[in-house]
């Protein structure tokens, strides 16, 4: 890449990250300290799993799994990817997608399917959903609302320091790390890639959504209300979110039929992506792949994945 037009790109990216960042409410500090408490370990063949207490925001404990593989590739220390869960109003699984797929999913889970190839996995309860299930989305947001926060805005925070806390793990490349989600954690992918220039990787499943696409088809019921953050649309599109991931490679499944990921948005977004990859002199790292289906993974976006996380990590 070219770095007289690189710096100048990234610099331009630090400023816009720095806002998006900013519109997600009165997040805890950035740099609050992290701890965390194993609760137990269980041999599951091909991996060790770790269940792990973690304190990331100072208000409730993020319950969180870790996959360790047995066997690394190549002798080195694996490459780590968080594992965000879907919504699907199932508020009682959270972060047990990554064992047990949701129905839209294909088996095996991605717990399986990544430390199988040698990845580390890293996935944790997101607010209101699993162990921290109990209180209503709705109800959740609106006292977020009332103290200057956004839930999506918590999510992604606790994201982030999710990373600080996998990157400190002695048995994993911390300079190594992607994420992958489907539906609401498709959403938590592309979020968390923006913000977070540590992850090396992105791909997003089936939720990569034009926002105004998405009011023209009239189906913003079709996303929870965790989606929605106050004067967003004042400042960024999603494709603008999206192009703080370039130049880093981001894979997106799609499907034509899809309620939630309108075409003429999954249009709109692809050029305006191509465009900004290729101005940095990355077209290669960025592809979105559509499919004859609806709000479902298939096998073939399921291959995909793996080995995009295979060619990049």
């Amino acid at each position: 890449m070219d770095t007289d037009i690189l710096e100048p790109f990234l610099e331009q990216q630090r400023g816009d990250r720095n806002k998006l960042y900013a519109l997600l409410g009165r997040l805890p500090a950035r740099n609050r300290p992290i701890s965390a408490e194993t609760v137990l370990t269980e041999d599951r063949g091909t991996f060790t799993l770790e269940k792990l207490s973690l304190d990331l925001n100072g208000i409730e404990p993020v319950p969180a799994y870790l996959l360790l593989p047995k066997q690394p590739r190549g002798g080195r220390k694996p490459p780590v990817v968080v594992y965000h869960h879907s919504h699907g109003g199932f508020y009682g699984v959270g972060k047990e997608e990554l064992l047990r797929p949701a129905p839209y999913m294909r088996q095996p889970g991605y717990g399986e399917a990544l430390t199988e190839r040698g990845y580390a996995v890293l996935a944790i309860d997101s607010w209101v959903f699993g162990e921290r299930s109990g209180r209503s989305e709705l109800s959740v947001f609106k006292e977020m609302l009332w103290h200057g926060r956004s839930l999506l805005g918590m999510m992604l925070y606790d994201a982030i320091k999710a990373i600080d806390y996998v990157a400190t793990r002695p048995e994993v490349d911390g300079n190594r790390i992607g994420t992958v989600g489907m539906s609401m954690g498709s959403t938590m992918a592309w979020w968390l890639g923006a913000l977070d220039t540590r992850v090396r990787a992105v791909a997003d499943i089936c939720c990569l959504t034009d926002f105004h696409a998405l009011m023209k088809e009239g189906g913003l019921d079709r996303h929870g209300i965790y989606y929605y953050i106050p004067d967003l649309l004042t400042h960024f599109n999603a494709a603008q979110i999206n192009a703080l991931i370039a130049p880093r490679p981001h894979l997106s499944a799609a499907g034509l039929h899809d309620p939630l990921t309108p075409v003429a948005g999954l249009d709109r977004i692809e050029q305006e992506l191509n465009k900004v990859y290729r101005s940095v002199g990355a077209a290669d790292a960025w592809k979105l792949l559509r499919y004859e289906t609806g709000h479902v993974e298939t096998a073939e976006m399921r291959q995909e994945v793996l080995d995009f996380f295979d060619r990049v990590l």
